[in-house]
């Protein structure tokens, strides 16, 4: 997903975008050739066999960001994921996928952004991996669990490309679900995401990956793909 032009609402919410779309995209392959903890792999691999059997996913969550100061803010989200295609809903922003492309409908500005998908190269990532970013470009180590919980810590392959070092996956014991996910960035700050609500296998019509320019009177829209 290509980086988004976005008019000004306030820098939590673009925070916010970019460090979603990373959660997000927390993965879909595990790479097998890395050294890695093999307690940690099972738990992994139930997670990932459990989170592929969903033929769609609705979720809501919160998004918690702690700077070095210890000051803290936060804001709520929701996300529609089915196949490639989904909607994500934060502060100030209506993001859609229909699996080709990306509309951003910014309601301040009462503007939509119109963006191939696939723009932004290799390294760019997409919220239809969300719940599944630990599966590719990870090391990782079990640290513990509990009656409840199991906790696993993540190390990307490739430290000097990301803005983060390490990423704490809270794994639901029973329902092989992601919970939480912490991000410990490079900054000294830390990007929380508390899984609020999580329902699968819903109906979900196509319609609702396309952003519908008939139910935002006056909208301005940017078309900005490559192929028109």
């Amino acid at each position: 997903m290509a980086p988004i032009k976005i008019k000004k609402t306030n820098t939590i919410m673009f925070n916010t975008t970019k460090s979603i779309i990373a959660f997000i995209a927390l993965g879909i392959s595990i790479n097998a050739s890395a050294q890695n903890d093999p307690k940690a792999k099972t738990i992994l691999d139930d997670l990932s066999k459990t989170t592929k059997a969903y033929t769609t996913i609705k979720a809501e969550f919160s998004f918690t960001i702690e700077k070095k100061d210890k000051t803290k803010e936060t804001q709520n989200g929701k996300i529609e994921v089915k196949g490639v295609k989904y909607k994500l809903v934060i502060p100030g922003h209506e993001i859609y996928c229909d699996g080709k492309s990306v509309w951003d409908f910014i309601k301040d500005a009462n503007e939509a952004q119109i963006k191939d998908m696939d723009a932004g190269g290799e390294d760019a990532v997409n919220p239809s991996n969300i719940f599944t970013m630990y599966e590719k470009g990870f090391k990782y180590k079990f640290e513990s669990e509990d009656a409840t919980k199991q906790i696993i810590s993540l190390f990307p392959n490739n430290p000097d490309k990301k803005k983060f070092h390490t990423v704490k996956l809270v794994v639901d014991k029973t329902k092989k679900q992601i919970s939480s996910v912490k991000m410990l960035m490079k900054d000294g700050s830390t990007h929380t995401y508390d899984i609020k609500s999580f329902v699968a296998n819903a109906d979900m019509p196509d319609t609702n990956f396309v952003f519908d320019k008939k139910a935002h009177p006056g909208v301005d829209v940017e078309d900005l793909r490559d192929s028109k």
